[in-house]
């Protein structure tokens, strides 16, 4: 492994591994440049891995404390896990089940197209979707997208089989198993998917994108990469002009090391980079760096999420296949004669008994709970996800009586649903329950939102400085180079799982950097 010097200036620092980050990285190697790459979790592998979810959630899962406060039931149901995302290298790509959509050209111009929307903060991207088109080509090659450039769709199991009959009897026309970053066939060194259903908690087969099997590997074999597991950012240092010099780590023996820095970028997910950047609040940035906007941590985005469950009078054993492998995109559209603007997916999904239990009705116990886990063989399960509204007041901040095991305060995760968020929910529920009774379901369940994985817009783009806390590039307004690499740029969240949208950013974020670095303009 390729190890650089801890006063090596000329190196770019990357905070953090998972979508973002470890594509970034991979981008940034292949042109020529030195790259460090900081993550605060171990390198497990697949190897590693528990089949068991609940060991594997708590070896992957980043389980440091946090608090919630908001009317969000996730502040009552999982105050202590506000958010499911991933401590290891690969980051939350090793979590995420694979769907792929891409934005609509409606969602870049939220604020054009719905207008002035009450209690929202709602702000056009300052970038197109032609523009970011040939990256989403080139990001859907990268990851081997079904039903995408050539690529073969996946298998329908039964779960999907259930959904999709369910679609037709209601009249949707658009749905299908995919796009999803799962190989059907051998493709860029994974193999096939073996259909084995267990894919948030890690995927031990490797036909599954994540930067972890993918990026990475790739990284490093330009001997360039000098990947640091086990080494947890606290600070991000700045000299006098106000431009980083390099990062303040924790490393896997507890000592306090320095990493200098042509260039740093953070990619610790949304509420772990704002957190990042309001801990590194100075002098010079008394609020936070990058924050003379006021922005930093302010925006926090979720997605308007929950999750409908059809039981029948016959096995459906959803757990076969892959844990997302269908996807309805008819309410996607922009229709506000719905009662709300922006749309939502319908996406499959697939839970082992373990966590179904849990998850299934949180708070219920005895006969109600029960009476739902013994249908679990014979339940089809959708995923619900829709654009929820960027408020001002739904924000990450330091927690003030709160700190981690280096003694730092945690982060705050502070939401309320927008009314549009509910809205759309409500219908969103509806027309799910509607897809399962088409088909004979017996009992149909509704589960509220879970902790949260698609964490979004805490260091959002914008055009004026004072929108935001990033440019179109994801290079910070107030220190040029700075950048932010992960979905925290989101101005406005859409309706589609962000990752394909999070390496396409990436990818063109890498050009960049590399125009401005060999130009010496950055």
């Amino acid at each position: 492994m390729t190890r650089f010097d801890h006063d090596d200036s000329d190196v770019v620092v990357v905070v953090g591994s998972g979508a973002g980050g470890g594509t970034l990285a991979n981008e940034l190697c292949r042109r020529g440049f030195k790259t460090v790459v900081l993550e605060a979790g171990p390198h497990l592998t697949g190897a590693d891995y528990h089949n068991d979810e609940w060991k594997a959630f708590d070896q992957m899962a980043w389980t440091d404390p946090r608090t919630a406060t908001g009317s969000w039931g996730i502040a009552r149901d999982f105050p202590t896990l506000p958010a499911w995302i991933v401590k290891a290298v690969g980051g939350t790509s090793t979590h995420w089940a694979g769907a792929c959509p891409r934005f609509k050209a409606h969602e870049l111009t939220a604020r054009s197209t719905y207008g002035d929307l009450d209690g929202a903060n709602l702000l056009d991207w300052p970038i197109t979707l032609s523009e970011l088109e040939p990256y989403y080509d080139r990001a859907e090659i990268k990851m081997g997208v079904s039903h995408r450039h050539g690529r073969p769709p996946l298998p329908a199991n039964n779960n999907y089989k259930v959904f999709a009959n369910g679609a037709e009897k209601v009249g949707y026309r658009d749905y299908a198993t995919g796009p999803y970053a799962t190989n059907a066939e051998p493709y860029d060194g994974r193999p096939a998917t073996v259909q084995d259903g267990f894919n948030f908690q890690g995927d031990k087969h490797g036909s599954k994108w994540s930067t972890l099997v993918a990026e990475l590997p790739k990284a490093e074999a330009t001997g360039l990469l000098d990947l640091r597991p086990e080494s947890h950012v606290v600070q991000i240092l700045h000299d006098s002009t106000g431009r980083a010099t390099g990062v303040l780590y924790v490393d896997r023996d507890g000592s306090l090391r320095r990493q200098r820095a042509a260039v740093v970028c953070v990619a610790g997910n949304s509420i772990e980079s704002a957190r990042l950047l309001l801990l590194s609040a100075s002098a010079g940035f008394p609020d936070g760096l990058a924050n003379s906007s006021g922005q930093v941590g302010r925006n926090y985005m979720r997605h308007t999420t929950a999750t409908v469950w059809g039981q029948f009078d016959k096995p459906v054993r959803m757990y076969r296949g892959e844990t997302m492998a269908g996807v309805i995109a008819d309410e996607s559209r922009l229709d506000t004669d719905r009662g709300f603007v922006g749309g939502y997916y319908m996406e499959t999904i697939a839970l082992g008994p373990a966590f179904f239990a849990k998850f299934v009705a949180p708070g219920s116990w005895g006969p109600s709970l029960t009476e739902i886990v013994d249908g679990y063989l014979n339940t089809a399960g959708m995923w619900i996800v829709g654009e929820d509204m960027p408020q001002e007041t739904n924000r990450v901040t330091l927690s003030g009586g709160t700190v981690d095991a280096h003694g730092l305060p945690v982060a705050n995760v502070h939401f309320d649903d927008h009314a549009n968020d509910v809205a759309m929910r409500s219908h969103a529920q509806r027309q799910g329950a509607a897809v399962y009774n088409a088909v004979g379901a017996t009992r149909v369940v509704e589960t509220p939102p879970y902790p949260s994985t698609h964490n979004l817009g805490t260091c959002r783009m914008s055009r004026r400085p004072g929108d935001g806390v990033v440019d179109r590039f994801g290079r910070a307004h107030d220190v040029p180079n700075l950048f932010v690499s992960d979905g925290s740029v989101f101005t406005t969240g859409a309706a589609a799982n962000p990752t394909l949208t999070i390496v396409a950013l990436a990818i063109r974020q890498a050009e960049y950097i590399a125009t401005e670095y060999r130009t010496g303009s950055s």
